[in-house]
């Protein structure tokens, strides 16, 4: 944690990085970056890479700040950008382009937050966009603040060229997605008559799932799993050492997480992961391909399921999942365990109850002297429908950019701000469309990095999805 004073130096250190990058940028180019679509979006990149936004480097104020400067100087007019939040730390923006009113708005919105990043961990400075061998590296370049860069470029570069749509779009930037999302459940219970929409759009989540830099699927993520964190303890009077008792609270918190472990829960579809489990079939091998299309259609056999659950990442598809992440007993080496905890993290499927889950866990644990009890409590999370209305303008772009490769739809197992929305009644879409290769996804961990075209094609790819909306 820096301290007040020591925070300032940051943001010169890593602005004046990015200023740097910008200018060399405009040298190598001779362009001015405000007439340029492609320079604009990157030198916004730059800026926005440059802010240290994580939970203990000062938050959002600044960016979000940044953000709203940005807009008000293309020509939105001052009450149709909000700074808002629960406190400054963690502001966050909504703005509102202005449309003929024929239809219902859209929502576009991003996180403006990024996780922490140590400079000492990372072979490059975090906090600074730097190009190196195609890849632009640095804190966010791909989680978040590439949606964020392309939605705010496109709704300057759209300003600018006298756009007017047939509907009104709302931008909304959240402050602390990556901590508590305190920021989304604010704009969505204090300013919900801002957020109206037919639906919304989420840059944070989907994918163009690639091999080598080449395109195999456009990926929407429709759903997400519930989040929902429980404490197991198990009490004991403990006693000396050297007097071992029949019950101990650490034997019998780990033979309950046995069983946990060995508990696997019911597979079922919804609309999302019926649609993955269809059309992502093709890029599997024969057998699995198979079981997968027989899962999709309702026809799976026990032989299906036990092939689909060996991969993890068709089982996160398919089953609510609770798994042991942090432990905790005993007060000294001589001392029986008075006391044994277990955090366990569960990811639900959006269509099964949080308290059925619980109510299964405490089967499963089969002792009544553990105590269950939620520590994060679950966010309902409805999975949005495939509707026309987003999905084929959403198909229909990917199509001219990317053609021939199929437009999938997926549920995540991770969660973003779009819960919140779901919650509320807007059905939520994530579509980054940003060209990733699946072995290769750095968000949250050490150099962070997307590839230079995926970013300018993403860029690209809103700008004429905002038109086709």
């Amino acid at each position: 944690m820096l301290d007040r004073m020591t925070r300032p130096r940051w943001k010169l250190v890593y602005l004046g990085a990015a200023l740097g990058c910008l200018l060399s940028l405009l040298s190598a180019s001779g362009a001015n970056a405000e007439d340029d679509p492609k320079l604009l979006a990157r030198q916004i990149y730059s800026d926005l890479i440059a802010f240290p936004s994580t939970a203990s480097l000062g938050g959002t104020s600044e960016i979000a700040k940044y953000v709203a400067g940005r807009l008000r100087a293309a020509g939105f007019p001052e009450q149709d950008v909000e700074i808002s939040g629960t406190r400054p730390e963690v502001a966050g923006v909504i703005a509102r382009f202005r449309g003929r009113g024929e239809r219902e708005p859209v929502l576009v919105f991003a996180h403006l937050d990024v996780v922490e990043a140590l400079p000492e961990d990372w072979s490059m400075p975090p906090f600074e966009l730097i190009e190196k061998d195609g890849y632009f590296y640095g804190r966010g370049t791909s989680d978040n603040k590439a949606g964020v860069a392309a939605l705010l470029a496109n709704f300057i570069r759209l300003k600018r060229e006298g756009f007017v749509p047939s509907r009104d779009f709302i931008l909304m930037f959240t402050g602390d997605e990556e901590t508590e999302m305190n920021s989304v459940a604010y704009f969505v219970n204090e300013k919900r008559k801002r957020l109206d929409a037919a639906f919304a759009l989420n840059t944070d989540g989907g994918m163009i799932e690639t091999d080598d830099g080449k395109p195999l699927a456009f990926v929407v993520q429709a759903a997400e799993k519930v989040y929902m964190t429980l404490r197991l303890e198990v009490d004991n009077p403990g006693g000396h050492s050297s007097r071992p008792r029949a019950d101990n609270a650490i034997y019998d918190l780990a033979e309950a997480l046995l069983r946990l472990r060995s508990h696997v829960f019911p597979a079922s579809l919804n609309e999302a992961t019926r649609n993955y489990f269809s059309q992502a079939a093709q890029f599997y091998d024969p057998e699995m391909a198979a079981a997968m299309r027989a899962f999709a259609e309702d026809r799976a056999s026990q032989d299906d399921l036990a092939r689909l659950d060996t991969s993890v990442q068709l089982r996160t598809q398919m089953r609510t999942t609770c798994v042991a992440t942090q432990l905790e007993g005993g007060h000294a080496e001589n001392a029986l365990p008075q006391m044994a905890a277990a955090i366990v993290n569960c990811r639900i499927l959006p269509q099964d109850s949080p308290d059925e889950i619980v109510a299964a866990v405490r089967r499963v644990l089969a002792n009544d002297a553990i105590h269950v009890t939620i520590v994060y409590e679950p966010v309902a999370s409805p999975p949005s429908p495939l509707t026309p209305a987003a999905m084929d303008a959403i198909g229909r772009v990917a199509a001219e950019m990317y053609p021939g490769i199929p437009l999938i739809a997926e549920m995540s197992a991770g969660a973003t701000d779009g819960l919140y929305l779901r919650n509320a009644g807007i059905a939520t879409y994530a579509v980054s469309a940003l060209a990733q290769d699946t072995d290769d996804i750095r968000d949250h961990g050490r150099d962070e990095r997307v590839r230079v075209e995926a970013f300018d094609d993403s860029v690209e790819y809103w700008y004429r999805l905002l038109r086709a909306l």
